[in-house]
């Protein structure tokens, strides 16, 4: 430590956590990946991969890390899309959360439970229970981004192949939507809004311009 320099502070400082919010589409379903955690608070309850970020870690390198050691996943690009920090949303004190969304394909990312996990797997956001922390609020609240994303990203890059039909992406918004789709009202939406384009034969591919994939 330099000469005159303290980690004392005159004021409190909170917790600075992370979490990531990974889904898939399974089944033509939306799932989110979920551990079962080995420790207290919480031990025993579903919670989100995540935890805490090590001092002068990017926030991005601390929620990749904390994501590889509980769940084993790698690679996974991950966008921030929110911070937590409700006054009690942790038992051990002042804490804030920075919380990150992925959407995968599961077959590539075959999970593995470590570190602070007893166990991982992937659920249906439809039919969760009650999640430890405040997990059930960020699930909730980055379902709705990821509807949104829909909206104008090429939200199922990671789940389609180069080039698919429109029954497929109509699965994947279904599942995201939790809901059934119209498929030509999607495939006017879509193109009109140059998120995909048609290359003939019932086949269509995400445009290739400047709009954010996911």
């Amino acid at each position: 430590m330099p000469e005159g320099q303290t980690y004392c502070y005159a004021y409190p400082r909170p917790m600075f956590m992370v979490d990531a919010v990974v889904f898939t589409v399974r089944g033509r379903r939306l799932e989110v990946l979920l551990i079962e955690r080995k420790h207290e608070p919480f031990a025993g309850h579903l919670a989100l991969p995540g935890g805490f970020v090590d001092e002068h870690e990017p926030l991005s390198a601390a929620v990749a890390r904390e994501l590889a050691e509980e769940t084993g996943l790698e690679g996974v690009a991950l966008e921030q899309f929110r911070t937590f920090g409700a006054p009690g949303r942790d038992p051990r004190g002042w804490s804030i959360s920075a919380a990150f969304l992925a959407l995968v394909d599961a077959s590539r990312h075959a999970p593995k439970a470590d570190d602070d996990a007893a166990r991982v797997d992937w659920f249906p956001v439809a039919t969760l229970g009650p999640l430890a922390f405040d997990h059930s609020d960020i699930v909730e609240t980055a379902t709705a981004r990821l509807r949104e994303l829909a909206c104008y990203a090429a939200v199922g890059a990671q789940l389609l192949p180069d080039t698919f039909t429109l029954g497929e992406i109509a699965d994947v918004h279904a599942a995201i939507r939790d809901g059934a789709v119209d498929a030509p009202a999607l495939e006017q939406f879509l193109c009109s809004r140059g998120i995909v384009e048609c290359v003939g034969t019932g086949r269509y591919r995400f445009a290739t311009g400047e709009i954010p994939r996911f």
